[in-house]
């Protein structure tokens, strides 16, 4: 039964690995997916929109959708209908605008069942295995970020058509998803006798607070990914060259935390991590709004990292111990406001920067991230979950496997 939940546990890791990969993919490629189909800088930001909005539509229709499929049929055919999508982005041509909209569509779509089904059953395996293990599955995605990020930065060194830098990674990340889609592991439901009314059924006023935390995360990290480069080399006075490292160095800097980030919650518990993670990201968001000079900021970026890694992660294990009864459907709703943070962040930074100045707009996400500190108790464990430490004991009850859908 053991080796069940580690073949689960690995499965399920590459899937979140494949994500990673895909997304950083689509994202670092926007300049080269523009030029390519013709798409003015007026009507990019429609497109850059539709994709959080549609995954915000594919996360609540995933909600429904586990009352009748279970989340790891979901990802199952979720995962490939991303990596096709993504290589229909790079099949078009100039001035093929409806093919661009028809594949960003489908992929924006499918991306919030992938995420929200991926996350319900990281959740329910963190049940299952009776300690923390949500960061590793999303220290994993930051691996593949990295990994997407940098075969983008090839594609572009090397001026290979998008077709030719995405078709090799589709043709082996989609058949090595749906072999390991044979071993993902549903977890069984909290039987009813355990359940009180409010863990039976997802109670809004309850998990507002993490979809609050969850928001001002993203906003953060949409804030580096948007704005890094822009406001090293515009306030800063770093050369372009240097001016592209603090995206880098945020994305290793997060893996690293969220590789070690489950050693802390078993040690220290959710709540002494969710705000050591919020000091230390408020921190550098302070450290880069008054950086003399880019060596300064990129210190800030770093623990912008390393402070922000555990949040998300966190919020999704805390939102699964908080409605054991209903957990896929907290997973979903919270999961939108990953979109809602992403949509919000970048445009709200921007407008700042323009009508104030970008030091101050990075006060901003800080405060956010403060406000966090505020809602640290809502990651606790409840008496029964988990035993009357941090963790439950070790020996582990395995839920369904996927094979018996």
């Amino acid at each position: 039964m053991t080796d069940v939940l580690r073949r689960g546990r690995a499965s399920l890791a590459f899937g979140f690995f494949a994500q990673g990969v895909a997304f950083a993919l689509l994202v670092t490629r926007i300049p080269a997916i523009q030029d390519r189909y013709g798409v003015s800088d007026a009507l990019l930001p429609v497109f850059l929109a539709a994709v959080p909005i549609l995954a915000g539509v594919g996360s609540v229709g995933t909600e429904h959708l586990v009352k009748r499929v279970r989340p790891s049929r979901l990802l199952r055919w979720s995962q490939p209908v991303v990596l096709l999508a993504l290589l229909g982005v790079g099949t078009g041509g100039h001035g093929r605008v409806a093919v661009l909209a028809v594949a960003l569509g489908v992929f924006g779509l499918a991306v919030g069942a992938l995420d929200a089904s991926m996350n319900m059953l990281g959740v329910s395996l963190q049940r299952s295995y009776g300690r923390s293990i949500m960061l590793g599955f999303h220290a994993v995605y930051s691996l593949g970020a990295i990994l997407g990020a940098s075969l983008a930065w090839a594609g572009a060194h090397w001026h290979l058509a998008l077709w030719v830098s995405y078709l090799p990674v589709v043709a082996v990340l989609l058949p090595a998803a749906l072999v390991g889609s044979r071993w993902y592991v549903d977890g069984e439901p909290v039987p009813a006798p355990e359940r009180t009314e409010e863990q039976g059924a997802v109670v809004f006023r309850l998990l507002l607070p993490l979809c609050l935390v969850m928001m001002f995360a993203y906003i953060g990290d949409s804030t580096v990914s948007n704005w890094s480069a822009k406001y090293l080399k515009d306030v800063l006075g770093s050369s372009e060259q240097l001016a592209t490292v603090p995206y880098n160095v945020y994305m290793v800097t997060t893996l690293v935390g969220r590789a070690l980030g489950d050693l802390g919650v078993r040690r220290f518990g959710a709540v002494a991590v969710v705000r050591l993670g919020a000091v230390v990201a408020a921190g550098g968001f302070a450290v880069v709004a008054a950086a003399p000079g880019a060596w300064a900021g990129m210190l800030g970026f770093t623990l912008l990292g390393l402070g922000l890694c555990v949040l998300v992660p966190q919020a999704f294990a805390a939102a699964g111990r908080l409605f054991p009864g209903a957990s896929d459907a907290a997973v979903a709703r919270l999961n939108i406001f990953n979109y809602v943070g992403f949509l919000v962040g970048a445009p709200l930074v921007g407008a700042l920067g323009d009508a104030w100045s970008y030091r101050g707009a990075m006060l901003v996400p800080m405060v956010l991230v403060l406000v966090t500190l505020g809602y640290a108790r809502s990651f606790s464990a409840q008496p029964d979950r988990y035993g009357g430490g941090h963790e439950r004991p070790r020996t582990a009850d395995v839920g369904r496997g996927s094979n018996g859908l």
